[in-house]
């Protein structure tokens, strides 16, 4: 069984379409297709704030 990428995971459990996710975090929907398709890979530091991000909007919504 393949993993699911841990971007489309955290977007998913955020509650966001990839184009909401690009809307409202000003990042290109392509480069977000890009990422979860495993076609490239943003900087760690990139990585980090993107994850957190969609953590706190999951947080947020769960509340």
């Amino acid at each position: 069984m393949e993993q699911q990428n841990e971007f489309k995971a955290a977007r998913l459990a955020a509650g966001l379409t990839q184009k909401t996710m690009s809307e409202l975090m000003e990042i290109p929907f392509r480069t977000i297709q890009d990422w979860e398709a495993g076609k490239r890979t943003p900087p760690p530091y990139v990585r980090r704030f993107v994850l957190n991000e969609l953590k706190d909007i999951e947080n947020g919504k769960n509340s």
